[in-house]
């Protein structure tokens, strides 16, 4: 695995860099202590063609490849990681899952304009009482002629009141449990469709998090993506990409961490010398230093997998599962190095550690990748084919296009 970045890596990385130092960092403090979201970052990240990075050009995309992806998140989420939850829920979640389940004419209605930061998109699998048990699902639809008719609700929905298309999951029969999963592409403005924000987060306040609302909204045959019954394995394909997405995330945040953490150290002094010069301080930044260089490489290794369109659920699980706890520890650590400054927002960390704290819990708990990784291990899980249409999304190759059941 060559890990020497590429002229056009790193010409993203370092556009990310500086945009998110320009218009985001210097005003992230206020947002966040007043929890404001900014419809206009999501406008320059469009102009900047971030919601389109990994598209191909064909559907209005940058048509960069997943390394690229990795290092835009990982920037966005050093500044703040609302930033990075945009990508997540615009382009691992929604956007590639259009490019490898939805129709031509569906990738032309939607996924074009997305991809061109003209539309937002999001995704709304989790609900009031459903979340890693997906097959617990209570929104539900039925048929009615040629369309379908969807009631239900949705939490924790990232850029709810501010997307333009949502991508979601429903029942047609809730005794098949993820069987009777179908995907649907829902607009904003359709009858019986509302939204709302959800208030008091610990963390990502300056994200806009919110909760769906559907009551017999008619959704067209043609807003189906997929086949009916595939909704759960067009959900787990999205929840890989969106988990890749939160993994190099946290590389960022844990780097963001280790800077501030550095740099308050050589300038603390303590006992007539510079903090820094404490082992105990010294520890926790080592550990700092070990769980960013573990992070990205664990990262890279599945950016690399799919790159080449290996399948890569376990090896994403276990970069997102890693990188996530490095990036709380860290989080953690950094508020100990600052001390008693550590606990006030006149320094990031503890907007770090509120950050951080939410990535243990979403694509995927702590514990269901522990669940995974073991039972990958003791060959306990088994890949099944998965319908994978022409032409099959970065890091989908046709022959190795699978899911885990069950996840």
């Amino acid at each position: 695995m060559n890990f020497e970045l590429t002229d056009e890596q790193v010409q993203v990385r370092d556009m990310v860099r500086e945009f998110a130092a320009r218009e985001v960092a210097p005003y992230i403090q206020q947002w966040d202590a007043k929890g404001e979201f900014h419809r206009e970052v999501l406008d320059q990240m469009g102009e900047l063609g971030l919601l389109g990075l990994p598209i191909p050009e064909e559907y209005g995309g940058a048509g960069m490849d997943y390394v690229s992806l990795a290092l835009a998140c990982a920037e966005l989420e050093y500044v703040d990681t609302f930033l990075r939850v945009i990508m997540s829920v615009h382009v691992g979640l929604n956007s590639l899952a259009l490019l490898q389940w939805a129709t031509e004419a569906q990738k032309q209605r939607w996924l074009v304009p997305q991809a061109k930061g003209e539309k937002i998109a999001t995704f709304a699998l989790t609900e009031p009482n459903a979340g890693s048990d997906a097959g617990s699902i209570e929104s539900t639809y039925v048929k009615d002629g040629a369309d379908y008719i969807l009631n239900g609700s949705k939490m924790w929905i990232s850029l709810a009141d501010v997307a333009d298309h949502f991508l979601v999951f429903a029942s047609g029969d809730r005794s098949k449990k993820h069987a009777g999963l179908t995907a649907f592409m829902v607009e904003r403005g359709m009858e019986g469709f509302t939204t709302g924000s959800i208030k008091g987060k610990l963390g990502v306040r300056a994200g806009n998090t919110g909760e769906l609302a559907f009551n017999n909204v008619r959704i067209p045959a043609e807003n189906r993506i997929g086949e009916e019954g595939e909704g759960f394995k067009i959900a787990m394909s999205c929840i890989d990409q969106g988990r890749f997405t939160v993994g190099t995330g946290a590389i960022g945040l844990i780097r963001a961490c280790l800077d501030a953490s550095v740099k308050y150290a050589n300038e603390r002094e303590a006992f007539g010398e510079p903090i820094g010069k404490l082992q105990l301080v010294q520890q926790m930044i080592a550990k700092m230093v070990a769980g960013y260089e573990a992070s990205y490489l664990l990262n890279m290794q599945a950016a690399e997998l799919k790159n080449r369109g290996v399948r890569n659920t376990r090896e994403t699980s276990l970069a997102k599962w890693y990188a996530c706890d490095a990036a709380h520890q860290a989080s953690d650590d950094a508020i100990q190095v600052h001390g008693s400054y550590g606990f006030s927002n006149e320094y990031p960390v503890e907007r770090f550690w509120r950050n951080a704290r939410g990535a243990v819990i979403y694509e995927g708990t702590r514990e269901i990748h522990t669940l995974l990784q073991a039972q990958y291990a003791l060959g306990y899980r088994q890949d099944k084919p998965l319908r994978c249409p022409q032409p099959p999304a970065p890091g989908f190759a046709e022959e190795s296009a699978t899911v885990l059941v069950g996840d």
